[in-house]
């Protein structure tokens, strides 16, 4: 069903689906409070397991982007072991994005909100996670 909705909401056909409007940066702040400076978050096998149920689907069993689904999407899925891109985001920005979606950091409205889904912990651990993989810090 996952591999349906997503083909559907990120496929070629652009133009059968109404616009949909991002929240505003101040929307997002507002929302909810980010992710403190401080790494909280622990890796645990719970947020591999959480990486490969939810994530992998797309950026693939070991991050890089070559998921089940990727090759269905108009924008590929990002690569999280490629600390060249990553490195330029914040902690704050990549919990945003698991949180709220791709769109509301101004990116791929492929990548869905899982903040309905995973609760704040689970995100920040994603979020120490992906620096894992790509084997980098923060900004």
């Amino acid at each position: 069903m996952l591999l349906t909705i997503l083909v559907t909401g990120c496929g070629e056909n652009e133009q059968a689906r109404p616009a949909i409007k991002p929240p505003t940066q101040q929307e997002v702040k507002q929302a909810s409070p980010l992710v403190p400076q401080q790494k909280l978050a622990q890796v645990t096998e719970n947020t591999r397991q959480t990486y490969q149920w939810y994530c992998a689907q797309c950026h693939g069993m070991k991050g890089k982007g070559d998921g089940i689904n990727a090759k269905f999407l108009t924008v590929p899925p990002r690569n999280h072991t490629k600390a060249e891109y990553l490195e330029t985001r914040t902690d704050e920005q990549l919990f945003e994005a698991i949180k709220f979606g791709g769109l509301s950091v101004g990116r791929a409205p492929c990548m869905p909100a899982w903040g309905h889904t995973l609760n704040e912990d689970a995100i920040a651990s994603l979020v120490q996670y992906i620096r894992e993989l790509c084997q980098c810090e923060a900004l």
